[in-house]
């Protein structure tokens, strides 16, 4: 009986915690300008931020190489 408690607690504790992974918000945004450290953006759906977010940014993916 304890293990099946057990099993059950493990397997909701897991599950719990995948599912606030799916939470985080991604947005599209456009980059307006550059100036030294800071950068200006332009983004869909920007009232979900505020002001202090940490944000990830990743750089586009340029394209592959060309063969001959």
């Amino acid at each position: 009986m304890k293990k099946r408690i057990m099993a059950a607690l493990v397997a909701l504790f897991f599950i719990a915690g995948t599912a606030g992974l799916g939470f985080a918000a991604k947005l599209k945004c456009t980059v307006d300008g550059v100036e030294g450290d800071k950068v200006t953006l332009t983004c869909e759906d920007a009232d979900k931020l505020k002001a202090g977010d940490k944000l990830k940014i990743s750089t586009p993916k340029k394209g592959g190489v060309e063969g001959c």
